[in-house]
């Protein structure tokens, strides 16, 4: 808290520093849960491809859109690359959750996201990433990287 110091008599600095518990593991929960749902959406656990609310619906459909965003590399490659990306999805969402490594964990998420929007920007069309906001869960990855106490987390626990 030491960005805090100068303004320490402020209103302003009082309501942060009472609020930045709650915002961030409403920011974990939601990053975390938000890795989760998609890793279960290409699994086929949401339900079958062209129901509601279900994006890819198996395996199969995700990787061909993979692919479509990398296009410059053999569908089999593109497969490694979204199997690689899923495990990375996964584990982000474990430790996000748990609150647990959270610094790196936050900054591993930046990094897979931002690529994520930047392939999406080059080849689904400048309008892509913002439609599904990827630049901004992007940007709440490397802000949730900066914060310096991640309050009800294992590693709060762990600081004890």
């Amino acid at each position: 808290m030491q960005r805090f110091v100068r303004y320490k008599s402020s209103k302003y600095y009082v309501l942060m520093k009472n609020t930045l518990p709650t915002a961030q593991l409403f920011l974990r929960l939601a990053l975390g849960i938000g890795f989760i749902l998609p890793v279960m959406d290409r699994l086929g656990m949401l339900g079958q491809p062209g129901e509601p609310n279900v994006g890819w619906g198996n395996w199969s459909n995700f990787i061909d859109y993979t692919h479509s965003l990398m296009p410059y590399l053999s569908r089999p490659i593109a497969g490694i690359m979204g199997a690689i990306a899923t495990i990375a999805e996964v584990v982000f969402g474990i430790l996000l959750i748990l609150g647990f490594k959270t610094r790196l964990t936050a900054i591993g998420s930046f990094a897979l996201t931002l690529a994520f929007a930047l392939s999406m920007l080059f080849f689904a069309g400048y309008r892509a990433p913002f439609n599904y906001s990827v630049f901004t869960v992007s940007a709440a990855s490397l802000l949730l990287s900066v914060i310096g106490d991640y309050k009800w987390s294992i590693d709060a626990s762990l600081k004890a």
